[in-house]
């Protein structure tokens, strides 16, 4: 699926006013270089016009070519004394000549080959721009995830907290570096503030920058989407956001649990689960929840889904905003 059609548009828009705004600045440079250099408004109508008649030649076959080579030397001769003219009056060479952020595509997003490497860019800064309205997607990162905060020394269980978040993080990171359509779903499971949500959202920024498309959202914020949408008389023709949410390369629920419980978002959570298990797309889930407290929730044909087919990541140590909140 790669990114949704909004961040397509999106970009689409951003390429568009980037060319726009590349025209009027050129428009506003010819007007004060015309004023200054009246000589231009000649050279520039004759290099156009050159260019103009060399397509027209071309028509002639072997007949035309000496004329081509009349006005390909006529239109070097016109360059050359605009050059002049321009450094003569302490302006650049290329003043006359659109400023594109991207000289490769001229910002159109294209090239011979295909999408051009600064549309891909500006496609996977979108996706980003649109996670980040909802969650700390930049500042959440592999680079970022410390384990300062974990002990080192081994708990009840006998499992050193610094040692099991290093293997879950390390994970985590091969995860996201190999993600496919393939990829299997990841179950993360823990008390709160351990670390769920970052790596969740580190897995995102990774994953967004591979050109597939990422849906992200809290439990509530989806429900209550959910909820809103299925109550509305919404536009048929209209993209529905339950139909992203079962076509997104990767979806990643995060908090599942801390929403108020209904027969509506009970039944979401299992036609989501389902569905995409059904359909081979992998997704990511955190919960402060307990198996055993998932299933007194949700029922045991939707836990029995995620523990039988997603791979359970067991987050353990102490709560990391609390403890950077005291030191």
């Amino acid at each position: 699926m790669g990114y949704s059609k909004n961040i397509y548009m999106t970009a689409q828009n951003k390429l568009g006013a980037r060319r726009r705004k590349a025209t009027e600045e050129l428009e506003i440079r010819r007007a004060k270089a015309y004023s200054a250099i009246p000589e231009l408004v000649d050279i520039q109508s004759r290099i156009a016009a050159c260019g103009a008649e060399v397509i027209g030649a071309f028509a002639k076959g072997a007949d035309g070519k000496a004329y081509v080579e009349a006005l390909a030397k006529e239109s070097l001769s016109a360059q050359q004394r605009r050059r002049e003219l321009l450094t003569e009056a302490g302006l650049p060479e290329n003043y006359l000549e659109a400023q594109y952020v991207c000289s490769v595509c001229e910002d159109t997003g294209v090239t011979d080959d295909g999408i051009c490497e600064c549309q891909r860019k500006l496609l996977a800064e979108t996706a980003k721009d649109e996670i980040s309205k909802h969650a700390p997607l930049r500042a959440s990162t592999f680079e970022k995830f410390s384990l300062e905060f974990y002990p080192e020394a081994p708990d009840a269980n006998g499992i050193s907290p610094r040692k099991r978040m290093g293997e879950i993080a390390q994970f985590c990171k091969d995860y996201a570096d190999d993600f496919s359509l393939r990829s299997p779903s990841l179950f993360m499971h823990g008390a709160t503030g351990l670390g769920k949500t970052h790596l969740s959202l580190a897995v995102a920024n990774t994953v967004t920058d591979k050109g597939m498309g990422v849906v992200y959202s809290s439990a509530p914020n989806l429900f209550g989407e959910l909820e809103r949408e299925h109550f509305s008389r919404q536009n048929p023709n209209e993209r529905s956001f339950e139909k992203e949410l079962l076509e997104t390369d990767l979806l990643i629920i995060d908090d599942l649990g801390v929403e108020f419980s209904t027969q509506f978002t009970v039944s979401c959570v299992y036609n989501i689960i389902n569905s995409r298990l059904l359909s081979g797309k992998p997704t990511i889930i955190s919960t402060n929840l307990t198996p055993a407290e998932l299933e007194d929730k949700y029922t045991q044909r939707i836990t029995s889904r995620i523990i039988g087919s997603y791979i359970s990541l067991k987050f353990i140590g102490r709560d990391i905003r609390q403890l950077k909140r005291y030191n």
